[in-house]
């Protein structure tokens, strides 16, 4: 698998135009704001991916530029419902066509099923895999079946004890007021 930096400027014009392919493995560390959705440091983490490039034709038009990313990774969570690590599995595998300016990317994103960004000679392609397994994090991570037993009750014993034990003004008014209308 060759090694490749996405965090480098990239020209995706001619690498759809060469019809380009890379594949790459990097640390999750390269990844920061992925990196610090994780539940506990992890070094030996990875975040595989891939792109292709394509240059589809259009009858009187230049060519569509399109950029095919796949990516894929695990990472640490917590499980939000018994407070303990869960491995989440995240993949995306998603195509995106370029428009030459932000103003027609966004005209096109409103009235197409594609998703549409603006071309850029600097673009950042580290961000763009980043930002997609970000979106693919789940609101609520959490087991299938949790490894521990989850207390599911909102009552604490000890806590009611306490409230049991707490003098109650109003009694005493209560009492009072028996004691005068008889």
């Amino acid at each position: 698998m060759k090694t490749e930096n996405p965090a480098t400027p990239f020209d995706v014009r001619a690498f759809a135009q060469a019809a380009g392919s890379r594949t790459a493995q990097d640390s999750l560390q390269k990844y920061e704001r992925l990196a610090q959705e994780v539940s506990a440091p992890a070094p030996d983490l990875m975040v595989n991916w891939g792109i292709q490039g394509e240059a589809r034709p259009v009858p009187g038009e230049a060519p569509e530029i399109w950029l095919h990313v796949q990516a894929d990774t695990s990472l640490p969570l917590t499980c939000q419902r018994c407070l303990t690590p869960v491995e989440v599995p995240l993949a995306v595998d998603r195509s995106f066509r370029f428009v030459a300016d932000e103003e027609t990317a966004a005209a096109l994103d409103d009235e197409s099923e594609d998703d549409v960004l603006a071309l850029d000679q600097e673009f950042d392609l580290a961000n763009l895999i980043e930002d997609e397994l970000l979106m693919e994090i789940p609101l609520v991570p959490r087991h299938d079946v949790c490894p521990v037993a989850v207390k599911l009750e909102v009552v604490d014993p000890d806590f009611e004890a306490a409230l049991a034990e707490k003098p109650k003004p109003f009694a005493a008014l209560a009492q009072l007021r028996k004691g005068g209308s008889d």
